[in-house]
């Protein structure tokens, strides 16, 4: 049975560092299942870049034309809220309006896998080297955040992990307005008698929301903020695992079942 094609959707239409880590996953993918059908899309696609960075519906539209029957989409996001997430639904319901017939399929997004845990650990050890940080008493873990309640409570939790880990205080931070900002996580800190403080950032891509995070952390005095996550092995294997779990959901057993002859049932007494 052919796989069905795997969409990444992604955001960073209109940004050239965002729109290269999706590519970069798209071919972390391609060579480690060189089966599958792999494309990229954009919820915010602008209007005249051409083929680069393609919305959804165009791929969509590919895809059918080439007589693609299913489609998986994996969001490229680290949590239930984002640009990604916030733009599925009517995504979705665009693509299916205009194709009927098509079985297309949303998987959960990457985050919050605590793999990806590891993948903080390393951004942050470089960017403490280059920074020549041989201190630190405190972390904050900034992600974009949102109005979605699961989703930053989610977030909370790997903060816990990643703060148990390295037995350290930690304040989680937001680029939007769900929680503490970059400037008030460093400030709850600095409260607490703590100096010098690292900023682990919960993004794939060098985006608006990291930027804003990056630039109000250092104005405050983090003494090293880490890049994002990027297009690692980590990354590439979670979004792997979210296609395989999304493509099992679109396989039906119904006609296999209705062939089988219905088992015949026993009872069995057991005596005591």
């Amino acid at each position: 049975m052919t796989a069905p094609s795997l969409v990444l959707l992604s955001a960073g239409g209109d940004d050239a560092r965002a729109a290269e880590v999706s590519r970069q996953i798209r071919a972390g993918l391609t060579e480690l299942r060189p089966d599958l059908d792999v494309h990229v899309a954009y919820v915010d696609s602008p209007v005249g870049i051409g083929s680069t960075t393609p919305s959804l519906l165009t791929v969509i539209n590919k895809l059918v034309r080439r007589r693609v029957t299913e489609v998986v989409l994996v969001p490229l996001a680290l949590g239930e809220r984002g640009v990604v997430q916030d733009g599925l639904p009517q995504l979705l319901t665009a693509a299916r309006a205009a194709h009927p017939s098509l079985r297309l399929i949303a998987a959960r997004p990457l985050g919050p896998d605590p793999a990806l845990l590891g993948v903080l650990d390393r951004r942050l050890r470089d960017a403490l080297r280059v920074r020549r940080v041989s201190e630190l008493d405190a972390l904050v873990f900034a992600s974009a955040g949102g109005s979605n309640i699961r989703s930053n409570a989610l977030v909370a939790r790997r903060a816990r992990q990643w703060a148990g880990h390295h037995k350290l205080p930690c304040v989680t931070a937001f680029a939007h307005d769900s929680g503490p900002s970059p400037a008030e996580a460093i400030r709850t800190l600095r409260a607490q008698g703590r100096r010098h403080i690292a900023v682990g950032s919960w993004f794939l891509s060098h985006d608006e929301d990291y930027r804003r995070i990056a630039e109000l952390a250092r104005e405050h005095g983090a003494v090293a903020v880490s890049d994002p996550l990027g297009a690692g092995e980590e990354v590439t294997s979670a979004a792997l695992t979210r296609f395989v779990v999304a493509a099992i959901e679109l396989v039906d057993l119904e006609p296999l079942i209705a062939d089988e002859p219905a088992p015949v049932r026993h009872l069995t007494v057991v005596g005591a």
